[in-house]
């Protein structure tokens, strides 16, 4: 019977080491843990300058993503059961520059975010007597399911073209931007095609698909993202034949 479990985990202090390493912690093993406990029980009882990011441990703030075993996941929701006999390798999330330890910059998705306009917008706002934008409930179901992205960056890592294009949009950013775009109450969607028809926007994806397999919260990113080259397709041929339409 298992009773204690090596962890293997990625270090890097930028004002002590050169190069990353990687240290071995024992822990104890219990079968309700994740792996956000046990790292919860290095910083506790074993090693307190271990740093990482974590916060609701109930899979909803996305805080916690880290590569276990080389796959992206939230630790929060991933069981050491699954990763026996170990040793378990914990790492920070790929195709970011690390902070320290297991904490990524998230400067870059961050500004992204920003940049594909994730909220709805209006280009004239009808009085308030008029009352509340009423939605049937098809018109909820268009975009619920790109609306349960917790910006996690899992999809990130997992992308191997964001991997080599490091100005690519990424997956999570437009299926933000198709959560609104598909929103009956917006009126954005040619600002943001604009946006993400350029080079490092729908285009770059070559549909390699692993951003939906290891969505946490089964958002589909590359259905999104097809889904886009579809409507910018289908804009171009208008503008072309139809050049009048846009006047």
């Amino acid at each position: 019977m298992t009773t204690t479990v090596k962890l293997e985990v990625f270090r890097y202090r930028p004002e002590e080491d050169a190069q990353p390493l990687y240290q071995n912690y024992e822990v104890p093993f219990r079968k309700d843990w994740v792996i956000l406990d046990a790292l919860n029980y290095i910083k506790d009882n074993i090693d307190g300058t271990l740093s990482y990011r974590w916060s609701c441990r109930m899979g909803v703030c996305g805080s916690c993503g880290m590569m276990v075993n080389g796959k992206p996941v939230l630790t929060c929701a991933a069981f050491m059961e699954k990763f026996l006999p170990g040793p378990i390798r914990v790492e920070p999330l790929a195709n970011f520059p690390v902070v320290r330890d297991l904490v990524i910059e998230m400067n870059d998705f961050m500004r992204k975010l920003r940049m594909i306009k994730p909220w709805i917008i209006r280009e004239q706002e009808k009085p308030l007597a008029e009352g509340e934008y009423l939605q049937t409930p098809a018109q909820l179901a268009e975009y619920k399911q790109y609306s349960m992205c917790i910006n996690c960056m899992i999809c990130y890592a997992a992308c191997p073209v964001y991997g080599l294009e490091p100005a690519f949009i990424g997956p999570a950013a437009i299926a933000l931007a198709q959560r609104y775009n598909l929103d009956s109450r917006d009126q954005g969607k040619s600002e943001r095609l604009r946006i993400l028809s350029q080079e490092e926007g729908i285009w770059a994806c070559t549909l390699v698909e692993e951003c939906s397999a290891v969505c946490p919260k089964g958002v589909d990113p590359a259905e999104a993202i097809q889904r886009y080259k579809v409507t910018g397709a289908t804009e171009w041929w208008k503008s072309i034949l139809m050049p009048w339409g846009n006047r």
